[in-house]
């Protein structure tokens, strides 16, 4: 899939005001520092589409960017650390988890993981959030630059086993690097694939 065009639509905080077009949507969430506004924009090949900031939380209202005229990238605010209040933080939250309960257009979520450490228990949490809750989605693991092969290799591999402890099969997965345009093939691939089965269907 080729990226033609890539415009930011709406952000908000409420789900009911997300668009209302029945174009199929991709949720992009993840911890707050784990690059993911760098990887939307290495994906769509725009320098500052979604907007990245040295303090990790810059995310915190549903942002929807139109993709091609014909799908929507959907960047959610990042969950575990972020330097908002606790009460604040507690808002979007619970829009996120109302995102995923209404928002009917959701083809799939990508989380977000840093390859470079061990599996952590917030995203191991929030997957089997997703997985109890019926919602599909694949593993991006960023920052694949950072690492060797041998030891990419490594970390994949100890994550396959944690999540073989309570998942009957290890979710699709990819890897990339946001600087060094490592997986954008892939991914941009996979969504063109079930762009296709979303209109046939």
């Amino acid at each position: 899939m080729k990226i033609k065009s890539a415009e930011f639509v709406v952000s908000n905080s409420n789900v009911e005001k997300c668009p209302k077009s029945r174009l199929p949507e991709y949720a992009f969430i993840g911890r707050s520092n784990v690059g993911k506004s760098s990887l939307i924009n290495m994906l769509t090949s725009r320098k500052s589409l979604a907007k990245t900031s040295g303090r990790p939380g810059k995310t915190q209202l549903i942002n929807h960017f139109l993709i091609n005229k014909n799908w929507h990238l959907v960047d959610l605010p990042g969950y575990g650390y972020a330097r908002v209040s606790k009460s604040a933080k507690k808002v979007f939250q619970k829009f996120i988890t109302q995102y995923f309960a209404f928002r009917e257009q959701l083809v799939t979520a990508f989380v977000l993981v840093d390859i470079r450490h061990e599996p952590q228990p917030i995203d191991l949490e929030f997957m089997q959030w997703l997985g109890e809750n019926g919602i599909p989605f694949s593993i991006i693991f960023t920052k694949a630059d950072k690492l060797r092969p041998k030891a990419i290799e490594n970390h994949i591999e100890v994550y396959k086993n944690i999540m073989l402890e309570t998942w009957e099969e290890v979710p699709n997965y990819f890897i990339t690097s946001s600087s060094k345009d490592i997986g954008k093939e892939d991914v941009l691939e996979y969504i063109d694939g079930l762009n296709e089965n979303f209109i046939s269907n």
